[in-house]
């Protein structure tokens, strides 16, 4: 028995009791209040009725590995190697970074219900609630070397952007790989983060990974529990679901992966600069513990921000630097 078995039986709207869930589960009446009460510690609402049992107290959507593919495209399902779909993994990034070492990996996409050890951009720790974001990985072998990929995460962040304007959501674009989203009370919220991970031959053959950690339905008391502004994508599409929003994902995703090697983040670039937050905005350019006063303006061809600063123009390359807007 998984959690998301127990889900699966407590998403109907009836009441269940600790002996009938046993029976439907296969387990003893201990196993199943065991698992219970991880519900309880991930935060989903329960609703518990002396006499009649337990229940959610409101639906929650399972990912369904069957339903994406079959929701793709047949030109979509021929990128696709194989479709991963797990409750919980430490990262679905090292899953599939995992994969590659064993041989595999290429056209590999990982979905995960939650990360217990998921890493962001510069180390940061990328925390989720049990089944209320999506979490996908792209596994993807390139043959010109990481060169090749110069602005993967921008071009990434056009295709989700474009996915979410389809349903009425209006995303904006921080450089170099935050999806932002317009909030009440805090202006911009980050509402995805997205993550490239390259091993193999700088000049040869190597091996990319993507991930992608996207908001859809954020319970309030976890927003209160996070150190900056955030959104979600009920926020403003609140019918849209999780299986549905992963195959609109990857019904562009795959095909990106698969031609970016040729065309470059040029084909992006006009498409990142239309959806950018802080264009001819005060930023402030962060190097480490230092930071720098300056004016955003484009990115280029490669995927680099341009800002101009006291001293003039400068080229901002990605790696340990990053971009906040000033309030």
């Amino acid at each position: 028995m998984t959690i998301g078995d127990l889900i699966r039986l407590l998403s109907d709207g009836e009441f269940h009791s600790g002996e009938q869930l046993g029976e439907r589960l296969g387990v003893s009446r201990a196993a199943v209040w065991k698992q219970l009460r991880k519900l309880e510690a991930l935060g989903i609402p329960m609703q518990a009725v002396k006499g009649q049992g337990y229940r959610l107290a409101e639906p929650m959507e399972l990912l369904d590995g069957a339903a994406v593919v079959a929701g793709l495209s047949r030109e979509a399902r021929r990128y696709l190697t194989r479709l991963f779909v797990e409750e919980t993994l430490p990262s679905s990034n090292a899953f599939l970074r995992e994969r590659f070492s064993q041989g595999a990996g290429h056209g590999e996409v990982c979905l995960v219900e939650q990360q217990s050890a998921g890493k962001g951009r510069r180390g940061r720790t990328w925390v989720t609630p049990w089944g209320r974001t999506l979490m996908v990985s792209v596994g993807w072998r390139v043959e010109s070397g990481v060169a090749a990929l110069e602005g993967l995460s921008l071009a990434i962040g056009v295709v989700l952007a474009r996915v979410l304007e389809g349903h009425g959501v209006r995303p904006w674009l921080k450089w170099p790989n935050d999806v932002l989203l317009e909030t009440r009370e805090d202006g911009l919220g980050k509402l995805a983060g997205i993550l490239v991970e390259i091993s193999g031959d700088a000049a040869g053959p190597c091996e990319v990974v993507v991930g992608m950690g996207i908001n859809v339905d954020l319970p309030s008391a976890f927003r209160d529990g996070i150190d900056q502004p955030v959104a979600a994508v009920h926020d403003q599409a609140p019918a849209l679901s999780r299986n549905r929003l992963a195959v609109e994902l990857l019904e562009q995703l795959l095909p990106l992966m698969a031609t970016f090697e040729q065309q470059g983040f040029g084909a992006w670039q006009l498409a990142w600069n239309e959806r950018h937050a802080y264009a001819g905005q005060e930023v402030d350019v962060l190097r480490g513990g230092d930071r720098e006063p300056a004016i955003a303006e484009s990115v280029d061809a490669a995927g680099n921000l341009w800002v101009r600063q006291e001293t003039g123009r400068v080229k901002l390359a990605g790696g340990e630097i990053s971009v906040r807007g000033r309030s």
